[in-house]
């Protein structure tokens, strides 16, 4: 791992891609997508991952919302930015852009039609992406229930050590605890272990971690602040609470479809970031009026960020 990486520590959001009624990019927004961030606490960007849609945009596409993220986020929102892909080489044109344009790391995900065999193919094809943009903290997402791998981040780690001078640790969306416990142990600590599952987040805090990456951090970022804030004066009980109030929105969020719900809910909170892409089906308006009904019984305007 780079001896100057500092590791990602807070809430990181998982932004989601603005599009225009029609489908194309509507960049404009990004920028009112950072101001609402750096606004609410959030303290980086991981853009054009799950949340973002980034394996259902073209690589110039992903270069564009990369490169907009990069110009406004200004000096309290790191951005890093997911350039995984099922094609190597189109992989490595974007951490090389990435690089470019100065962003302050990379994630990538495991490919997942052909899928690697054994952690040392995993290894082998993230080091060649890696390589791609050597001045930048890598991090290997794993997110077993995207790719249907579900090889060990820990020996990942192992096994990557001697083969990827700038990695840095993992985005870790799973629910193996004790994969991610033995991670946040790997040489002394060595590594950037983030924590992505917003749900389980005071499980994460409990085992060690110090940054989160999720998607409702994008809405829900106050009470999540104050999961955080309970666990640190070692109130467990006050951060299980605060955990399970936003557990309640987080089950209307995944009844309504998950992604497709968080973009109608960034509406509803005044940053518009359009319809999802197919095959993801984005709500009618009976469904975003039904949303909006259950989340105001649930209490989400008292609790949501502020655009």
């Amino acid at each position: 791992m780079q001896k100057s990486i500092t590791p990602l520590t807070g809430l990181i959001a998982a932004p989601y891609t603005p599009f225009h009624a029609h489908g194309s990019l509507n960049l404009p927004v990004i920028e009112k997508q950072a101001v609402s961030l750096v606004a609410n606490g959030v303290t980086g960007a991981f853009v054009c991952g799950t949340t973002g849609e980034g394996v259902s945009l073209t690589v110039a596409e992903r270069m564009q919302v990369a490169e907009r993220w990069q110009q406004v986020a200004g000096p309290q929102l790191r951005v890093v930015v997911h350039v995984g892909h099922t094609c190597l080489a189109d992989a490595r044109s974007l951490a090389a852009h990435a690089e470019k344009i100065g962003a302050r790391g990379i994630g990538c995900l495991s490919p997942f039609f052909f899928k690697p065999g054994s952690v040392d193919d995993l290894v082998g094809f993230c080091a060649e992406v890696a390589a791609a943009a050597p001045a930048l903290p890598f991090y290997y997402y794993q997110i077993p229930s995207m790719t249907g791998v579900s090889l060990s981040a820990a020996d990942f780690l192992r096994s990557a050590a001697a083969r990827i001078p700038n990695l840095a640790g993992v985005k870790f969306t799973f629910e193996n605890l004790m994969d991610f416990a033995e991670c946040l142990r790997l040489e002394g600590g060595r590594y950037d272990i983030v924590f992505g599952r917003d749900e389980i987040l005071v499980a994460g805090l409990a085992l060690g971690a110090r940054g989160a990456i999720g998607s409702t951090y994008n809405f829900l970022a106050p009470i999540f602040h104050e999961v955080i804030a309970a666990f640190e004066k070692g109130d467990l009980a006050l951060a299980q609470e605060k955990q399970a109030a936003a557990n309640v929105i987080i089950q209307i969020f995944i009844r309504y479809g998950g992604l497709p719900a968080g973009k109608a809910i960034m509406k509803m909170i005044g940053l518009d970031c359009g319809p999802t892409r197919l095959p993801l089906r984005t709500l009618s308006e009976k469904q975003e009026a039904q949303l909006r009904a259950e989340l105001e019984a649930a209490g989400f305007f008292q609790l949501c960020s502020r655009a």
